[in-house]
């Protein structure tokens, strides 16, 4: 069957009647971004609630990494849920929570055996990852990055800087947080160039956060994303992440990597710290761990691994039936989603950067493996950004039957499920081309 195929005008019938419902019982703080009502999904293709057929290059906000209901993952389970749904792994003990523990020991970048505490979501690994570097350093203080999404939850919010609507209205936040620009070479936010900057985004922690706001020996860990995800895709200098690691070990810090949306072979390797080659203290996973089922992950060295019973717990953390859809994702993408994140995504990348030569709109094309952003500028040759412009291609590649995701100021975010063919990158790059032509 061919898909993208639009049956309807968007949103069809069925979609709008539910559409109304839940504007009548849900809450207005989720932040709906089109009309999509999904009915089912298969691999790349999604289908909502009139027959219409979507093609996804969003994998619900990089979840989906072994594309919609995977065979083996559904295996996994069915086979689980008819076992046991439930017994609170805080307090007990059950086979596929140690075995995923074995497994993500085994596959994060460092030597030695690691120590993991689960989550159900990214928000919670995060916000685990920092009372841990509390208790472990015995210091108040962290650093987080301007651009950062690390979640929504009160300690999660307090490092998120992606957008001031995110934290209106919610102060206090947590104290002893500081925030310093994020490595952003495109749109240098100390207005230097690549090259003879000496990457100032790290020396400046040392020239500026430690002598006017907090001294290194208060600070506990640093959060980086490896490539920031909501902050608008953005992959670092290639000796950024190597240097932040250097300044961490000189003063005892605890380097946290957020690896909830480039995690689990969403840039080509299992974890996009590895590009780099950092061995983070912690690591937090969400998102792809487990192919959308409720799961994250904090991954500690069993070095500070030392809080004692009842310091912190979960109920659901760590769920059976999360588990073992979680070791059925890993071994999907082991057995060759990694190389195919890698070949596909540098032929999308190669893709797009033509639709750059072509769109005087398009600002940048950036991004590893299937993680890639398209920013989009004014076409006055200014290079400001036009959020509103981002906004309009996203929604018509919607109608045309593409999904999208926005992140940043203007940036659109391709993530496609990491089982996407160069065949569907073309018909998605050729939707994606019409979709602003029409508009630009």
């Amino acid at each position: 069957m061919k898909v993208p195929l639009i049956k309807t005008k968007l949103p069809g019938p069925r979609a709008q009647a539910i559409i109304e419902k839940d504007r009548q019982y849900t809450a207005p703080a989720y932040g709906r971004v089109y009309p999509l009502v999904m009915k089912q999904g298969r691999g790349m293709v999604v289908e909502d609630v009139d027959e219409n057929l979507f093609l996804d290059f969003m994998a619900g906000i990089a979840v989906a990494n072994t594309g919609h209901s995977h065979p083996r993952v559904v295996q996994a389970i069915e086979e689980q849920a008819r076992k046991f749904l439930h017994i609170c792994g805080s307090d007990f003990y059950y086979e596929p929570m140690m075995e995923l523990a074995e497994k993500l020991s085994q596959l994060a970048p460092g030597t030695g055996t690691k120590k993991i505490f689960f989550t159900n979501s990214g928000t919670e690994t995060v916000e685990a990852a920092f009372k841990l570097a509390r208790f472990a350093t015995r210091r108040q203080h962290v650093i987080a990055f301007d651009g950062a999404f690390h979640g929504r939850t009160m300690g999660a919010l307090s490092l998120t800087a992606s957008r001031s609507s995110h934290r209106a209205q919610f102060s206090p936040l947590v104290p002893g947080v500081h925030h310093a620009p994020y490595a952003f070479c495109h749109r240098c936010p100390y207005h230097l160039n690549y090259g003879s900057c000496e990457i100032g985004c790290v020396s400046y922690l040392e020239k500026v956060l430690f002598r006017y706001q907090v001294t290194p020996q208060e600070v506990a860990a640093i959060f980086v994303e490896p490539i920031q995800g909501e902050g608008g895709y953005i992959v670092p200098p290639a000796e950024y992440l190597g240097m932040l690691q250097d300044l961490c070990r000189r003063y005892g810090i605890l380097l946290v990597a957020d690896e909830i949306q480039s995690g689990f072979g969403r840039t080509g390797k299992m974890f996009a710290c590895e590009h780099w080659g950092i061995e983070p203290d912690i690591l937090c996973a969400g998102k792809g761990i487990a192919s959308g089922m409720p799961l994250g992950a904090m991954i500690a060295r069993s070095e500070i691994s030392t809080w004692t019973p009842g310091t912190h717990g979960s109920t659901f953390g760590g769920n059976p039936v999360a588990c073992a859809a979680a070791l059925a994702s890993i071994a999907v993408i082991e057995a060759g989603l990694l190389h195919n994140a890698t070949e596909v995504g540098a032929y999308l990348m190669d893709k797009l950067n033509e639709l750059k030569n072509k769109h005087a709109v398009i600002g940048d094309v950036r991004g590893l493996g299937l993680m890639i952003g398209v920013e989009f500028v004014r076409a006055d040759g200014s290079g400001t950004p036009d959020g509103s412009l981002r906004d309009k291609v996203m929604r018509n590649c919607f109608e045309k039957g593409l999904l999208l995701l926005g992140c940043g100021e203007s940036t659109l975010r391709l993530c496609p499920p990491l089982i996407v063919t160069r065949e569907e990158s073309t018909t998605a790059v050729e939707i994606f081309d019409a979709a602003i032509s029409e508009l630009a």
